[in-house]
């Protein structure tokens, strides 16, 4: 008769099979969340839990909790056989709730350590590091969205991502973090208002360090208890998604922390990275990195993606810091590192492993997005594995931010002279499917917020601002703005407060704010500005060769429809009356939106509603407008009334 006391182990009663171990052992099992850690259930009618470790290298391991004393002699747990390296044992009595952490004790060098469980779906609140039994209990009620997100989530829908860290958005008294669900229903109509059609969080898997922002990433599985239970974060995009918003979540696979309770050294030996420092250990953030090699390492990896695009309905991952997995020699010196096996430097194991995550997820989840953020000129990341690409959907432009930026910064007398800097993006804006950053990464450490790396007065940086935004809209890519930037906050972000809401009862404020909402609406609304963004054949410039005057204009079109808008900058502060525009068509153009209008804290300046296209040629079109462009300004014409 099996004891229904809550010390007893009972053995022999795994939910794991054969097939699970072997696909584990291949690195084929993508839904490990549903055999190893914490698996609650019953056994001949006692209810309990059953606890899986995968530990190779230990000698013996127990399970310590607030249900024995932290005493590991109590629950020991018993090796399944010779060859998987798991560890397995049924105890009764311990239910949804109860904290735990293995008790591992190697069998090279004495090695004993206390670990959080690598596969736990929920964790105390750091700085406490146990983790708890968790089964996730929700009821979604997102059926629509779900049936349907294909229609938002497709390379030819309008993507305009809000970037979002949990903690810092908005606080509430005494500097409280917003829980998961307050920040589902003001985040939410926030978004809703402003019109973007996504959310992107900063990573809310577990991570010790708050400072970190989630990029050292210990829980895999689990979401960060500093912002309420699983169920909370459920509901968080449960609510989003019922008001038509999708939801993007950053992902970590490149490094972890070496917190002594984590996946480092977790058997006494190096399981889940790169024993040799030249592999394994990132300089840059002093943080371990995962062998891609081992293919336990790809099943737990790829099984924590399927993790959170199935069970928290996420409508796409945002993989961070791919180039630092892509290259064995990233931010090392001569000698730092160690080269492939053909004497190159490129991670072949990091590279068939992003290429399997791709293929995995795309199989079971088509109708999600897989971004990379990956900086460097590596060929094809969007494009798909059979054709020899790594297989994201998107792929971050960092060149056209990194440039975009750069130019903006130069004060507008001497821009003529870096105009390069400005066009260049175009000649690769079609080589992968961009999204366009303008991200947390550009206003910490120092670099200030987007409206203080604009030169100028109050006026004029408010100004460059719109016309940034003006700019970004109006290029080929998805957009995406990291939270503040949308009413030009003053500060550099600051993870441990609140964002500057209060600037907002400022006019030069909330014009940036209007601006961004009308552009979010435009954006939306207008099939030639987003349905076509990876089809070289849908853009033409009219101009970019008035370096003189720092003045460029193109045409953004859809073939289908034959729709058009045609969009004009002017990058100096100086304005430009009849100014000559060519056009491709005859008739009437409307000004949709004039960045420099006063609602957004311009000066006025425009051209009444819209211009009537003459018979005079110009810019090798045959018919022109003749317009008044605004200083420091973005303007968009439409054709017709």
């Amino acid at each position: 008769m099996p004891s229904d006391k809550p010390e007893s182990v009972l053995y022999g009663h795994s939910q794991i099979s054969d097939h699970d171990i072997y696909l584990f052992k291949e690195g084929s099992h993508f839904k490990l969340y549903q055999k190893l850690g914490s698996q609650t259930g019953n056994v001949n009618g006692v209810a309990g839990t059953h606890f899986a470790l995968w530990a190779p290298n230990a000698v013996c391991a127990s399970v310590i909790g607030d249900f024995n004393a932290w005493d590991a002699s109590t629950h020991p747990l018993r090796v399944r056989d010779d060859w998987s390296g798991i560890w397995e044992g049924f105890i009764p009595g311990i239910a949804k709730g109860h904290l735990y952490k293995f008790h591992i004790k190697s069998r090279f060098g004495g090695f004993i350590a206390d670990k959080a469980d690598p596969f736990a779906l929920c964790t105390e609140a750091p700085p406490k590091t146990a983790s708890v039994v968790w089964t996730p209990d929700y009821k979604w009620s997102d059926k629509t969205w779900m049936r349907g997100r294909h229609k938002f989530n497709s390379l030819k829908s309008p993507m305009s991502i809000y970037e979002v860290h949990a903690g810092s958005w908005k606080r509430t008294d005494g500097n409280r973090f917003l829980n998961y669900r307050e920040l589902a229903h003001e985040l939410a109509a926030y978004v809703k208002e402003m019109g973007f059609t996504h959310v992107e969080l900063l990573p809310v898997m577990e991570h010790p360090f708050y400072g970190s922002w989630g990029y050292q990433t210990l829980g895999y599985f689990a979401p960060s208890a500093r912002y309420g239970s699983p169920e909370d974060l459920m509901y968080l995009i449960d609510h989003m998604h019922q008001n038509n918003i999708g939801v993007i979540l950053d992902w970590v696979p490149s490094h972890f922390p070496s917190d002594g309770f984590g996946l480092a050294f977790f058997d006494g030996t190096h399981l889940y990275e790169h024993a040799d420092p030249k592999k394994g250990f990132h300089p840059d953030w002093e943080s371990c990195i995962f062998n891609y090699g081992r293919n336990e390492v790809r099943s737990f990896l790829i099984s924590s993606a399927m993790y959170w695009l199935e069970k928290f309905h996420a409508d796409g991952l945002r993989v961070d810091a791919v180039a630092s997995m892509l290259y064995l020699d990233y931010s090392r010196k001569e000698g730092e590192w160690i080269p492939n096996e053909y004497g190159g430097r490129e991670n072949i194991e990091a590279i068939n492993f992003l290429k399997r995550l791709n293929e995995v997820v795309y199989s079971e989840f088509p109708d999600v997005q897989m971004m990379a953020e990956e900086s460097t000129d590596w060929p094809m990341v969007s494009k798909p594995v059979h054709l020899g690409g790594l297989g994201f959907g998107m792929k971050w432009n960092m060149g056209w931010m990194h440039d975009t930026l750069k130019y903006f910064a130069i004060d507008p007398l001497f821009r003529k002279y870096h105009h390069n800097t400005l066009t260049f993006s175009i000649w690769y804006a079609f080589s992968e499917n961009f999204a366009l950053p303008l991200s947390h990464d550009e206003v910490v450490h120092g670099k200030g917020s987007l409206i203080g790396k604009m030169p100028g007065d109050a006026w004029q940086r408010h100004a460059n601002l719109r016309l940034l935004y003006g700019y970004m809209f109006a290029h080929p890519g998805k957009k995406l703005i990291f939270m503040g930037g949308e009413f030009a906050q003053v500060k550099e972000w600051a993870h441990d407060e609140s964002l500057e809401w209060h600037s907002l009862s400022f006019k030069h404020h909330s014009g940036v704010q209007q601006w961004v909402k009308d552009l979010n609406y435009l954006y939306k609304t207008e099939k030639a500005l987003y349905e076509t963004d990876f089809e070289n054949d849908a853009f033409e410039w009219i101009d970019f060769r008035n370096w003189e005057e720092s003045v460029i204009s193109f045409i953004r079109k859809n073939r289908e429809t034959g729709e058009m808008i045609l969009v004009v900058f002017n990058f100096t502060p100086a304005i430009r009356h009849a100014y000559r525009l060519g056009a491709p068509c005859n008739g009437y153009w409307t000004e949709v939106l004039n960045s420099d209008a006063d609602i957004y804290g311009g000066s006025g300046t425009g051209n009444l509603g819209g211009v009537l296209a003459k018979d005079t040629g110009a810019h090798s079109r045959p018919y022109s407008l003749t317009i008044t462009l605004p200083p420091l300004s973005a303007l968009f014409f439409k054709h017709g009334r």
